[in-house]
Formats: C-alpha cells, sequence, structure tokens
C-alpha cells in the first residue's frame, strides 16, 4: 500500500513510501523490521493532500514555539 508520511516532515519533509499494514494494529504501518509508523493522519497518510495538511499544521506550531522561545529570550535579563 502506498502512503505518505508526515513523521520527519519538517526534517526530511513528506515521504512516500510502500508499507504494509500491521495485523495486530492496522494503525500501524511498517516498511521492514525498524521503520514503523503510528497512526494514521498523524505520522502517515492515505492521501499526499492529508499529508500536505498535517506537514503545514506542525510547522505553524513549530513557527509559533519558536517565536515564544525568542519572546522568552528577549525577555531575559542579566544582572
Amino acid at each position: 500500500m502506498k502512503v505518505w508520511v508526515t513523521k520527519y516532515a519538517l526534517t526530511k519533509g513528506i515521504e512516500e513510501k510502500e508499507v504494509k499494514v500491521s495485523e495486530p494494529s492496522p494503525s500501524m504501518v511498517s516498511v521492514g523490521w525498524f521503520e514503523t509508523y503510528h497512526g494514521e493522519g498523524k505520522d502517515w497518510h492515505h492521501t499526499r493532500e492529508s499529508a500536505i495538511a498535517r506537514a503545514e499544521n506542525m510547522r505553524q506550531a513549530r513557527l509559533k514555539s519558536l517565536r515564544k522561545s525568542i519572546l522568552e529570550l528577549e525577555a531575559k535579563r542579566f544582572t
């Protein structure tokens, strides 16, 4: 089955992968033994459009976090 992986979207981008669905847990997919993705709609997606939407949400959340960190750092004073 082909899926789009967003687990590492902010560092590697969206990756298109051929995966197998886990029998005990259908929300998990894997590529080989060590490459496993959990949660449809979170780490992996059935459609590219869904993956793009998730990656954009991840990007916005990261930007918000960085802005907060910058404000905290700018407010810090050493006496």
